[in-house]
Order: C-alpha cells, then sequence, then structure tokens
C-alpha cells in the first residue's frame, strides 16, 4: 500500500491496463453458458419445427403466432386470442406473486430475528435455514409430495387429532403449487434481507423508541426504508425462479396447475416436442423478467440520484 501510495497509483489502477486478460475468464464462461444458450433460444424461436423433434432451418414467426393466436385444427381459420398459453402464463405470474409474498411474510420475520442475535447464535440459525438445502431439489419436492398426500404424515396426523375427518385434498391442487415454491425458495427471500439488516445501525430505531415512536411507525418509517434494497434483492431471487419453475408444478400439480416452466420443458422432452414453440415460449418468459429487472434497475437509479 505505502509503495502504491509512493508511486502515486492507487489499487484500482494497478491492474488497469491488464483488466481486459484478467475479465477474459468471466467473459468466457459468460459467453459460453450464458449468452450463446440465450442466443440459440432466440434462432430456434424463428425456426419452423421438425416433425419428430428439432428445427428446420427455414425462418418464421409460427412459434410467436401459435402462442398467440389460434387459427383452428387446419390453420386457416380467422386469428382468435389463444387464452390456452396465456392463462397459463398468468397463472404462472400469479403463483410466483404469491410465493414472492407468502416468502416475505414468513423471511422478514425469520431475518430479523437472526439478525438480532448473539453472533453465536447466529450461526446456528443460519445454518438451520439453509441445511435442507443441501438436498436436491428433486428429493425434497418428492417428501413434500410424500407429506401432504391423502394418506401422508399430514392428513393422518390431523385425522388423529380429531382437527378433520376425511383426509384433506392438497395434492394436484393450487395450493400445493404454492407451498412447493415457498419451501423451494424461502432461504433466497432470508439471506438477503438477513445481508441487509446485518448492515442496519439499530441505535436508529432506539432512538425513535426513545421519541415514543411506536412499533409500527419505527419499522414502517425507519427500518424497512433503509433495508428496502436487501426486501427488493430477495422478492427478485424469488420471483425469477419461482415464474419459470416446473418441478413444483409437475410433482405436487396437475393439469390445472400447469405453468409456463412445466410448458417449456414438454416442448423440449421426446420426439414430438415443438422445439420453436418452445424457445418462444422461452424468449417471452425471458422478456417478462427482463422487463422486472429493468424496472428495478431504474427505480434504484432514481432513488440514488
Amino acid at each position: 500500500m505505502a509503495a502504491g501510495a509512493g508511486s502515486g497509483r492507487t489499487m484500482s489502477s494497478t491492474f488497469l491496463p491488464v483488466r481486459f486478460w484478467l475479465l477474459m475468464p468471466s467473459w468466457l464462461i459468460i459467453g459460453f453458458f450464458l449468452a450463446l444458450p440465450v442466443l440459440l433460444m432466440l434462432v430456434y424461436s424463428f425456426l419452423t419445427k421438425e416433425f419428430r423433434g428439432g428445427v428446420i432451418w427455414e425462418p418464421t414467426l409460427a412459434a410467436y403466432d401459435q402462442f398467440l393466436f389460434d387459427r383452428g385444427l387446419f390453420g386457416d381459420d380467422p386469428p382468435q386470442i389463444e387464452w390456452k398459453y396465456i392463462s397459463i402464463f398468468l397463472r404462472s405470474i400469479f403463483q410466483a406473486t404469491g410465493a414472492t409474498i407468502l416468502c416475505l411474510i414468513i423471511g422478514f420475520p425469520t431475518a430479523f430475528f437472526i439478525a438480532t442475535r448473539n453472533e453465536n447464535t447466529k450461526v446456528i440459525w443460519l445454518f438451520l435455514v439453509t441445511v435442507p438445502y443441501w438436498v436436491n431439489l428433486l428429493i425434497r419436492t418428492v417428501s413434500m409430495k410424500f407429506l401432504i398426500r391423502d394418506s401422508g404424515p399430514l392428513n393422518e396426523l390431523l385425522i388423529t387429532i380429531g382437527a378433520i375427518e376425511t383426509p384433506l385434498k392438497l395434492i394436484n391442487t393450487n395450493f400445493a403449487v404454492q407451498l412447493g415454491l415457498f419451501y423451494s425458495y424461502l432461504p433466497f427471500m432470508v439471506l438477503p434481507i438477513y445481508a441487509a439488516l446485518e448492515r442496519y445501525n439499530f441505535t436508529f430505531s432506539e432512538a425513535a423508541s426513545d421519541l415514543y415512536a411506536p412499533k409500527w411507525t419505527i419499522l414502517r418509517q425507519i427500518l424497512i426504508p433503509i433495508i428496502k434494497p436487501g426486501i427488493i434483492a430477495g422478492c427478485i431471487l424469488v420471483f425469477v425462479p419461482s415464474l419459470g419453475a416446473f418441478l413444483a408444478p409437475d410433482l405436487l400439480g396437475g393439469a390445472k396447475t400447469f405453468m409456463i416452466g412445466s410448458l417449456i420443458e414438454d416442448q423440449f422432452k421426446g420426439n414430438a416436442g415443438n422445439w420453436p414453440f418452445g424457445a418462444a415460449s422461452s424468449m417471452i418468459l425471458l422478456s417478462l423478467v427482463m422487463i422486472v429487472l429493468i424496472y428495478y434497475a431504474r427505480a434504484q437509479s432514481k432513488e440514488q440520484v
């Protein structure tokens, strides 16, 4: 540091001449594993479906037309709005929003509780929050299905204590999908809020309390505005993967709980899939996610100004 100060160069300018080469591995990984697949999906969405799966390299807008319009069995009827796929899309937004709200309701108090413990206890609570997620998501979702099925432990317990007389129908419902999404992504809400609370100066709350401010006023006007970036980050981290989830709808839901992630997955499975339509659905989903992220970025930039 002394040598850097003596030579008049800061640490940020020391590596300036070679920053391109230092960033090259990151750019290569991002380009190969992120940009290239997205570009490939974009190209596929404008190609023609091959009868046995795959694509024919003939440009067309048929995949997007199929998503938005119904032209009849033989494709020669006047176009009408295709509500089947639009309703799946809207259902996905509804389920992702519900999972985000539920994770926020449970995650915020959990993060606040952990952040206000002593240093030794914090580690234990964080461990308890994250340890279930060391297990594969598929295994956890199957376990959830076993737990809430008609003859599962949950219904047997409720019948045993006399709370219900007949088993609750939970599997293949929107509630089951919502529960699966909540269980899958809860830590994505807890950890960003906890990180924001760790940087929060609790003397602000103490000062407001000394001035006889009610607890709800302290929470609404002091605490939440300061940790707002952590809350928004948690909401995005839950909403985005919930929007494209397919394990919870497939294993816990049914035909009436079909979501956009399951629709995309089906288009790429087996030889009967429609790759261009799956790619077009992916692009529409990606566009929605990008709109949410751009809106958040612009809102944050306005607040900083």
